[in-house]
């Protein structure tokens, strides 16, 4: 019994929820962590390897996430056990079973994730009638399509370099998957005058010090082919990534893929975290001792569910561009001008600052 209950604390989680449809070879899990600031939102992984434990993780992040971003949202998460690469009608009955069997969790409120996309939620919000991550033809804002964590993540990099003294105009970028949110992440950035000089995906790593073409990359990348498939740069292992020499080191991919025994290869100055866990603890705790400057997911990747919120309220694009620049650049600035003032890790601060406003929620719930 103790066992069940070993991720509990204060703030959750509410419910686990486990669904098994053998038929279907349909296996997933729904972690609701705390709705104090209303019904959670929380996208649904589909990937091979994911745990209980991972679920609750990124719904803790979800519940952090949108309490520093002011939402009237609470945290959670879905997993579903399977490959995202399977065939389109497999994965299509999967989806849909899926969406089935959360009909009645009325809390939680399902968006696209790593292994799903704007077509996966379609399918959602025709079995059970809520998603989020919509197609525009469904009245939705595409985020991924439009790159609103991307985005975000640009905006957080814009405010964090004034604390380190970095010009952005120069600076070397390198993105560790360069999918949905690290190939938008190195367009914004671009834009802003930036140099991507690695980037990588499960095929491996394309790195050129002298620079990349991003615009030419998300065109291959679009074609489903690899990053080893371009022209140019240097092709090297998928883990390579890690050992680049770079100002701005992005992390877009899988959670727990800076660690202990790896985190000294790191050679950056910036660590805004596009990946929702992608370090653990104590590689956090040594970047943070070796000067690294690392912004916490919750807080630099949050353009995604902010986007969706306004969806889910029938806001329009623009004006969730605007709201995700408003907020993160305020959130970077109030949690890194915290961590420097107490001397603490950036995610400390920031889990300070989500925390007090999720127990201001508490306070009105009638079971607390």
């Amino acid at each position: 019994m103790d066992d069940m209950f070993r991720f509990a604390d204060d703030f959750g989680p509410a419910r686990i929820i486990h669904i098994y449809r053998p038929s279907l070879a349909l296996k997933a899990i729904v972690v609701i962590d705390n709705t104090a600031c209303g019904a959670s939102i929380g996208g649904v992984r589909l990937a091979p390897d994911v745990s209980v434990e991972e679920c609750f993780r990124l719904a803790r992040a979800m519940t952090w996430k949108n309490a520093a971003a002011g939402l009237p949202h609470g945290g959670g998460k879905a997993v579903i056990f399977g490959d995202p690469r399977m065939a389109a009608t497999a994965k299509e009955q999967m989806i849909r079973a899926f969406a089935g069997s959360i009909r009645d969790i009325a809390d939680y409120i399902p968006g696209p994730d790593m292994g799903t996309d704007e077509q996966c939620m379609a399918w959602v919000k025709d079995e059970i009638g809520r998603a989020v991550g919509l197609p525009s033809a469904l009245g939705g804002i595409p985020l991924d399509e439009i790159g609103a964590t991307g985005f975000g993540l640009a905006a957080c990099v814009d405010v964090a370099r004034e604390f380190i003294g970095l010009d952005l105009k120069g600076a070397r970028i390198a993105v560790q998957g360069f999918g949905a949110v690290g190939k938008h992440a190195a367009r914004f950035l671009a834009q802003k005058g930036a140099l991507l000089v690695a980037a990588s995906d499960t095929g491996g790593t394309l790195a050129d010090p002298s620079g990349l073409d991003v615009g030419a990359l998300i065109a291959l990348k679009e074609t489903g082919q690899s990053l080893h498939d371009h022209g140019n740069g240097s092709k090297l292992a998928a883990d390579a990534i890690l050992d680049v020499d770079c100002d701005i080191w992005i992390p877009a991919a899988r959670p727990d893929v800076v660690r202990a025994d790896n985190v000294s290869r790191l050679r950056t100055r910036l660590m805004p975290q596009g990946a929702n866990i992608p370090c653990t603890p104590e590689a956090e705790q040594a970047l943070h001792e070796r000067g690294v400057l690392v912004v916490p997911d919750f807080i630099a990747n949050a353009g995604g569910v902010i986007c969706a919120s306004v969806e889910y309220r029938g806001g329009t694009q623009r004006a969730a561009f605007d709201y995700i620049d408003e907020r993160i650049r305020a959130n970077v600035r109030a949690v890194l001008e915290d961590s420097r003032r107490r001397k603490a890790l950036p995610r400390a601060a920031a889990v300070m600052l989500a925390g007090r406003r999720v127990r201001e929620a508490i306070k009105s719930r009638r079971w607390r």
